[in-house]
């Protein structure tokens, strides 16, 4: 949860987007997202917590699911729901974490990475990402370490290297209204 608005504010200052406001990220288990009706209800709160012109992002890790099918999808459903909304549905493709192992050269020596990293041809098709960056730091606490991390992680390296994180980047330039 706090990662989130971390990697929003970065994005908006690389934009050149002053004064940012995130509320807090509502967080929600996958399975109730993605059933029946769920999508909407989230949309919804979530439209109630960005009055005017504020978008509303729905991120969820794809697991085994293809992100291109599942997204639009969900778009579908959710700007069905608040037609009045930008609304963006991305899918970290297969974890959050695979943004950071993407980027994981820019990670070495950082919160007890070793000193050198090499790249990932694939970041985003082994499974268990969160269990690499454990095997690789020794430890490894999501509420804890993502935010750290997603303050620090090369954002321009994760675009180059995972598909998830650049339509990440370009649905919230979009968002933002600067595409």
């Amino acid at each position: 949860v706090p990662a989130l608005p971390k990697i929003l504010h970065r994005i908006a200052m690389e934009l050149g987007v002053i004064g940012l406001q995130t509320p807090r990220p509502m967080r929600e288990p996958r399975g109730r997202i993605t059933r029946a009706g769920g999508i909407e209800r989230l949309v919804e709160a979530a439209s109630l917590r960005a009055p005017g012109d504020g978008g509303v992002l729905v991120l969820i890790d794809a697991d085994d699911d293809c992100p291109a099918d599942l997204g639009p999808r969900l778009l579908e459903r959710a700007r069905a729901a608040r037609s009045d909304k930008r609304i963006a549905v991305v899918l970290a493709n297969r974890e959050f974490e695979a943004w950071f192992i993407a980027a994981a050269p820019s990670l070495a020596a950082h919160y007890g990475f070793p000193d050198t990293l090499e790249a990932f041809d694939a970041p985003e098709r082994p499974r268990d990402c969160k269990g690499w960056i454990k095997r690789v730091r020794c430890s490894y606490e999501p509420p804890v370490d993502q935010a750290p991390l997603a303050s620090i992680f090369d954002m321009k390296m994760a675009r180059e290297h995972s598909d998830s994180f650049d339509k990440f980047y370009r649905d919230i330039t979009w968002l933002l209204g600067k595409e």
